[in-house]
């Protein structure tokens, strides 16, 4: 139930200023969020990179409703891709189609979108379209296969959620197609006619989904981004077993287990951190806060000390 609740306010632009407002709130925000510039993510890139862990850059927002914010959001990602190369940074991007105008308009959000690839494959930098709430799923789906069909195979990837009921379907098709994936449990609230409600349902999409994944033949790559340790265990035993180093990753979020992050990487298996960045930082916060509420406690002891 509290994590229902956390969704919820996620997407509350009422609860935004107020736990915006709160110290320590953002204090703990920092924890997931690579600063709010540029300049400060990839410094943090960089140090990841030294450490031999692969990282995709979010610059966050979502939701734009104003065709001129979205100009800001195309240039801040070309001049990212531009000085990821410069500086010979492992690292791609990640983005939200909602944060490109989809809620203006799809030619919009298409062209911004064309904007960003287009520098991106100029300098071999992968994107990834990241998966929002179930209402976009299908318009992301469209749009992904859009691009591919424009640009190369490997500059291009989505992701899909193993929570939706139609998931599976989604992944043998996918498959299919060749495609890079980066496959997540899920972080949006949604119906139970279209998400499983329990966790151990969800997992189990996960794990199945992701054997077979791995089991498609090339070029389908898949990314495995989760912190629960079963899946990780299974998902890099059969990348050992089956020599898929060049086809398989692990992803994990920038703040958690870093330490199991490390291992990995020193292991040889290619380990990626998704290190977000930006102003728009709460609803990614209190998406996180979701998957951990025992968190919330430390700031609602803020609230009352005002």
């Amino acid at each position: 139930m509290l994590r229902r609740i956390l969704l919820y306010l996620a997407a509350a632009t009422w609860a935004r200023g107020i736990v915006s407002d709160v110290g320590i709130a953002r204090r703990m925000a920092r924890r997931f969020i690579a600063g709010e510039s540029i300049s400060e993510a990839l410094d943090t890139a960089r140090t990841l990179n030294d450490q031999g862990l692969l990282v995709t850059l979010d610059y966050l927002g979502e939701s734009v409703t104003a065709e001129a914010d979205t100009r800001e959001v195309v240039d801040t990602y070309t001049t990212l891709i531009t000085q990821i190369a410069d500086r010979e940074l492992r690292a791609s991007v990640s983005l939200k189609l909602t944060h490109l105008g989809l809620d203006i308009s799809a030619e919009l959000c298409v062209n911004n979108l064309r904007r960003i690839l287009s520098a991106a494959q100029a300098r071999e930098i992968a994107v990834t379209i990241d998966m929002e709430a179930s209402e976009y799923l299908q318009r992301t789906l469209d749009i992904f296969r859009t691009m591919l069909h424009e640009y190369e195979f490997a500059n291009v990837g989505t992701v899909i959620q193993a929570y939706l009921r139609r998931t599976p379907d989604d992944m043998r098709q996918l498959a299919a197609e060749g495609a890079t994936i980066r496959l997540v449990k899920g972080a949006y609230l949604e119906p139970a006619e279209i998400a499983f409600p329990d966790k151990a349902d969800v997992d189990a999409t996960f794990a199945a989904v992701m054997r077979d994944y791995l089991a498609a033949p090339a070029p389908a790559v898949l990314q495995i981004a989760t912190h629960d340790e079963r899946l990780i265990s299974e998902a890099t035993a059969i990348i050992a077993r089956d020599n898929l180093h060049d086809r398989a990753e692990v992803q994990m979020l920038y703040g958690i287990r870093s330490a199991r992050q490390l291992e990995l990487a020193q292991a040889g298996f290619p380990t990626r951190v998704y290190l977000p960045f930006g102003e728009a930082w709460y609803p990614y916060f209190m998406r996180r806060l979701a998957e951990r509420p025992a968190n919330l406690w430390f700031i609602v002891r803020s609230l009352f000390r005002r």
